[in-house]
């Protein structure tokens, strides 16, 4: 098939991934900055991650418990939660700032530093100023907070190295760095609330974050992959990932099972009458599914995954629905608190097939914002599983998990044929 710029019209290319030796020029042919070994930069990397994405996962229990605690009503925390999470959706807008600047990194700590800058302004000005200026504040920080999840994502190709097995071994570094940060973001606000007040708290969120900003700084320098005029809008970005066969899988498949796993901690409250147990243990399933998440990705890490990432997306979705019927079905404590953490284990697992998809078949002119994309719609696909799981479990305890293991099923399913139809004769 005819290779096209993603730039021009006509039909979406099947882009994949092209590594380049390490350089000292851009794309401009001017002097750039020397290139640092790529194996410098992957613990700096961690780091920057973990800092960024503690900051992002913590940020709304903050000022939850900042609202809550100050006397006032549960709608107002609602919505101060909701200016901060919400704004993700149009982080892919600003996205193209990656793949146009000639240092991704600078713009990757701007954005860390906007949202400790904003962050940290709303919860001192909360008691002082009508809750509309932090409310405006929030929406500033929630703008950028894809740039501190799937922006930061979008560098580690340059720096993992450029054999599929490096990269991989990094992509179980990434996949641990979110689930690092999502136990540690909420358990650092709970731990200084006690220990002081959750304005302190979130602004130890946002010291986190602006110390990211430093290490984001320090990684490796990666060239622009393209020409400013070469990088498609986020308009055409995103008809570009629909209309190309492993982006459009990657995409979807992204979404269903970030919708699907987000029932678990729903359910795992709801089930303590089916289980007889106490709702304290609730709190043991949910971190059974953490913990083995963790462990997922140190295997990723360990034995890195060589099969194609493609297919590899729809067996592992597979698995996940497997795991959530086992979650659904178990009858005692002990078969609910292995199937959350198999279920841990295996959502890692496709969690990194999907950042490997990610890197191999997105174009190197869209990068950035094929990471964002993907990382926007999937934490608001997220939010509304746990919002749909929370209108569901009041009428049966199992039915969220048994919904969305369907719902898995049929997106792998569907992933498959799609796969199949697009390499039938003629169609290609």
């Amino acid at each position: 098939m005819r290779r096209h710029d993603a730039s021009t019209s006509g039909p979406v290319p099947p882009f994949r991934l092209e590594t380049h030796p390490a350089r000292t020029q851009d794309v401009t042919g001017e002097p750039g900055i020397p290139v640092a070994p790529a194996s410098a930069g992957l613990p700096r990397y961690v780091v920057a991650a973990t800092l960024a994405r503690t900051a992002d996962g913590g940020a709304v229990l903050a000022i939850v418990l900042l609202v809550t605690t100050s006397g006032a009503p549960g709608w107002l925390a609602g919505l101060l939660g909701a200016a901060i999470t919400a704004p993700h959706l149009l982080g892919p807008f600003i996205a193209r700032r990656l793949d146009t600047s000639i240092d991704g990194r600078t713009v990757i700590a701007g954005a860390c530093l906007l949202h400790g800058t904003t962050l940290a302004a709303a919860v001192l000005l909360y008691p002082l100023t009508s809750p509309i200026v932090p409310a405006v504040l929030l929406v500033a920080s929630g703008l950028v907070g894809p740039l501190l999840t799937g922006g930061i994502s979008s560098r580690l190709p340059a720096i993992a190295g450029e054999d599929r097995l490096s990269q991989r071994r990094a992509q179980g570094w990434d996949v641990a760095t979110y689930g690092i940060a999502g136990t540690i973001g909420p358990s650092i606000v709970a731990a200084v609330s006690v220990w002081a007040d959750p304005a302190a708290a979130g602004l130890v969120l946002a010291a986190a974050v602006v110390v990211a900003a430093a290490f984001v700084r320090l990684l490796p320098y990666a060239p622009p992959a393209a020409h400013p005029g070469e990088v498609p809008s986020p308009a055409r970005t995103l008809r570009m990932m629909a209309a190309f066969g492993p982006l459009r899988r990657t995409l979807y498949l992204t979404m269903v099972v970030a919708l699907s796993v987000a029932a678990l901690p729903i359910a795992a409250v709801a089930s303590t009458g089916h289980l007889h147990i106490d709702s304290a243990a609730a709190g043991l399933l949910t971190a059974a599914y953490g913990l083995g998440g963790l462990a997922g990705s140190a295997g990723v890490m360990v034995r890195p995954f060589q099969a194609d990432a493609d297919r590899l997306m729809s067996w592992l979705a597979v698995a996940v629905a497997a795991a959530l019927i086992g979650a659904t079905l178990a009858s005692t404590f002990a078969l609910a608190l292995a199937a959350y953490a198999v279920a841990g284990v295996l959502n890692s697992y496709f969690f990194a097939a999907t950042l490997a998809a990610r890197s191999e078949y997105a174009p190197r002119q869209a990068r950035g914002q094929v990471f964002v994309w993907i990382g926007a719609l999937k934490i608001t696909a997220g939010s509304a599983g746990t919002a749909l799981a929370g209108v569901l479990v009041t009428g049966a305890a199992q039915l969220p998990l048994a919904l969305a293991a369907t719902l898995i099923a049929v997106a792998a399913a569907a992933s498959m044929i799609d796969r199949r139809v697009e390499r039938a004769p003629g169609t290609a």
